[in-house]
């Protein structure tokens, strides 16, 4: 179940990182965000964590795009669920 989870938020993560209609800062945090989410060094509920909290603060750019703020809304709503 993770693992899906993981696997489907990372594909969403992508999306947003090579969309170029997505400010540079939204960008980068979705890049880090799915670094942090496949370092497999690390505890599953941590990277989880790491990453809810990156993308909950950079939901709340007022420069973000709405079609960017809902996919991050749905990476957050995934990721809270387990």
């Amino acid at each position: 179940m993770t693992n899906d989870t993981f696997r489907e938020v990372s594909e969403i993560l992508k999306h947003i990182m090579e969309n170029n209609t997505v400010p540079r800062n939204i960008r980068r945090a979705a890049e880090e965000s799915h670094q942090t989410l496949n370092n497999k060094d690390e505890d599953e509920t941590v990277r989880s964590s790491a990453v809810i909290l990156k993308l909950d603060d950079i939901s709340n750019d007022p420069n973000i795009p709405t079609h960017a703020r809902t996919l991050i809304w749905e990476i957050l709503s995934k990721l809270e669920s387990l």
